[in-house]
């Protein structure tokens, strides 16, 4: 029996043009990191051409394994040309530790605080 995963409606900033961000769930793992993909592209969809930088908030992300790396890396590939991905996640939580050990920090800029990364 898998837990149920919460997943935000993602939610556009109307004040910042080009970018969406999407709040992502508690939990990132094999057992919903697959339904998150169509979800997240969905929603950067939305923009079509227009996407200029896509926030993936991890803020509130408590556990995620090679999965979620995963994710972030599929998400990443399949975005329209020219458009970005920005992560937002706490340094001294587990997220910032996977993504730190991994290696995808180095691909991908990870803030500390969700304004900054809008506004970069």
């Amino acid at each position: 029996m898998s837990a149920v995963t919460f997943f935000t409606i993602p939610t556009e900033p109307r004040d910042l043009p080009g970018r969406v961000h999407i709040t992502m769930p508690a939990e990132i793992d094999f057992c919903n990191a697959a339904e998150l993909l169509p979800l997240v592209l969905s929603a950067a969809g939305a923009r079509d051409d227009r996407l200029e930088v896509l926030v993936l908030d991890l803020s509130t992300t408590s556990f995620m394994d090679s999965q979620g790396v995963r994710l972030i890396n599929d998400v990443r590939r399949r975005l329209p040309p020219g458009a970005v991905v920005r992560l937002v996640a706490r340094p001294e939580g587990v997220t910032g530790r996977i993504l730190e050990l991994t290696g995808l920090r180095r691909d991908v800029p990870v803030y500390d605080d969700l304004a900054e990364a809008l506004a970069s």
